[in-house]
């Protein structure tokens, strides 16, 4: 049986699929079972953040499996202890993490985080949650909701869990808070929305007005996360100290890994919350070769100089193809074209696969890079190649 006929009958199709075969990696650059190269403008929607077989990463994995692969959080796991303390020394940030397995997973925790946050501290049981329109949290019932797009919330798999609100800009906030309101949760870029940043300014102004409201500030960073603004956090870009952060994608590099941190230690106590995998001997060993990697590329400046390379060759397609792109948009390696049409994307998805190249689609008619991070300087330039190639019969 061909492979795509074995996928149609036996996996549940939630997914609209190519049926390219990839069969091995090797930096930003894929191989199909025909032999044909691939560059990787996606890095798995943002988690493949030190690229395809990477040694550092895949040593520290195949390490650990000889050891152990997984025992519960009932003993503790020392692997987890450490990753949890280099994400807070890297991010400058003085709190405690929970371990998951998902972004959706690590969004699912914020939000109990807050709940309970909002039953024990009041008076009067503070439970809503403000979102933004366009913003994605997830793919469970509760982040679905969270989610301030309508599209997502059909009566499908309702009814939806209460408490959720959404509004169009930062500045709508302000007026939308009432005596019941816990939280706001946020994406300081919105990657699933458009790879629209908000600006810096209007946030580090949303922050101070929430904390003396006593309204968590929640950042969802699952996408943002992880050097991929160019800082460890865009927390850290925004120059802002949320009570609540999400992470995952690329945390892991590829093995499944949430994260949620926390200024509020003690709000969660033993019993209210738990995962099974969370957390364990290989995803967490996995994060710790990972922020190896990228830390030091971080410190060494060649990060820098890898997100300046990549936006000035968008910079430069958005400049000479303004028929087909409005402009550029996004941060570090988070980046987006905004398309005149949602079929001038539609083409551009489609003639970048005939031309060997990966990219992706978002929200508001937007061409999406999600690169990793640790991609060259000539696999940037040979995908900005085949991407003109895609485009240039538009």
């Amino acid at each position: 049986m061909r492979l795509e006929e074995l996928d149609k009958e036996f996996v549940l199709q939630t997914y609209s699929r190519d049926y390219t075969n990839f069969v091995r990696g090797e930096g930003a650059t894929l191989f199909d079972s025909s032999g044909n190269d691939y560059i990787d403008f996606a890095s798995g929607i943002a988690v493949n953040s030190v690229g395809h077989n990477n040694p550092t990463l895949v040593n520290a994995i195949c390490k650990q499996a000889r050891e152990i692969i997984h025992i519960s959080n009932l003993q503790v796991i020392e692997p987890q202890a450490k990753l949890a303390q280099k994400i807070c020394k890297l991010s400058d940030y003085n709190g405690a993490i929970f371990f998951a397995n998902s972004g959706a997973e690590a969004n699912e925790g914020a939000i109990k985080i807050a709940r309970k946050y909002g039953e024990t501290e009041f008076k009067k049981k503070r439970y809503k949650v403000i979102t933004l329109e366009h913003s994605f949290h997830g793919r469970t019932i509760t982040t679905v909701k969270a989610t301030g797009q309508k599209s997502f919330h059909t009566p499908n798999f309702s009814p939806y869990p209460a408490g959720f609100s959404y509004v169009n800009s930062i500045d709508d906030i302000y007026h939308s808070i009432d005596d019941e309101t816990v939280a706001v949760l946020i994406e300081l870029v919105q990657g699933e929305g458009g790879v629209q940043p908000f600006d810096r300014d209007d946030i580090q102004k949303l922050a101070l007005f929430l904390k003396k409201k006593k309204v968590l500030l929640i950042v969802d960073e699952v996408q943002t996360g992880i050097y991929r603004t160019g800082e460890m956090l865009a927390s850290n870009l925004y120059g802002i100290e949320p009570d609540i952060i999400t992470m995952a994608k690329g945390l892991g590099g590829g093995v499944p890994i949430g994260a949620v941190m926390t200024k509020h230690k003690d709000i969660l106590k033993a019993g209210d919350h738990g995962s099974t995998f969370g957390g364990n001997y290989l995803s967490t060993t996995a994060g710790l070769a990972v922020l190896e990697v990228l830390s030091n590329l971080y410190e060494s400046g060649e990060l820098h100089e890898t997100l300046i390379h990549f936006e000035m060759k968008l910079k430069d397609i958005a400049k000479r193809y303004s028929d087909l792109f409005d402009k550029e948009v996004g941060l570090g390696l988070m980046r987006g074209l905004r398309a005149k049409s949602a079929d001038i994307v539609s083409k551009v998805m489609k003639n970048s696969m005939k031309n060997r190249l990966i990219v992706l689609k978002a929200g508001r008619n937007t061409v999406r890079f999600l690169p990793s991070l640790t991609i060259t300087k000539d696999e940037i330039d040979e995908g900005f190649k085949r991407f003109e190639k895609a485009i240039i019969t538009i």
